[in-house]
């Protein structure tokens, strides 16, 4: 299933987030590295003005919580490495919006979480691209954890 946020990862490299000491016993599922990641995007998102409190592992990654929109909203980071001992690893993010549109609760309406979504998508590339020892290869990559026939 697509979701309707963002709907680009940005797939990047760096050993500048390798899997930290004690990672293993956080995650949820085996390989859903990205801590290091996740703790680097929560220092400079609020440093641009961003309200990230806290980050937390889900099933599926890692998450950077985002305060401030009319719905839930943050980073999701996956981790695709398949050999996590050889190199750095392969880590994608998203926007946490799982809709184009979410009911608010607070204003009553549906909100449009595209604005969130695109500023989100700037600023995150914008932070990668200034650091030189980050390498973006893909600034729309597909969905990174769904499994293609052709793949199987």
């Amino acid at each position: 299933m697509r979701r309707r946020g963002m709907n680009k990862y940005i797939h990047i490299r760096s050993a500048k987030f390798p899997i930290l000491p004690g990672e293993e016993g956080e995650l949820v599922n085996p390989g859903m590295y990205g801590k290091a990641l996740a703790e680097y995007l929560r220092e400079r998102l609020n440093q641009r003005g961003y309200d990230a409190p806290f980050i937390c592992c889900e099933d599926w990654g890692w998450w950077v919580e985002l305060k401030g929109a009319p719905f839930t909203f943050g980073v999701c980071i996956y981790c695709d490495s398949e050999d996590h001992r050889n190199g750095p690893l392969d880590l994608f993010c998203t926007d946490g919006a799982t809709a184009g549109r979410c009911w608010s609760w607070r204003k009553l309406r549906w909100v449009d979480t595209a604005p969130w979504s695109e500023k989100l998508y700037a600023d995150l590339l914008a932070i990668f691209k200034v650091d030189r020892e980050v390498e973006i290869l893909n600034e729309a990559a597909d969905e990174p954890c769904v499994r293609r026939d052709d793949e199987a």
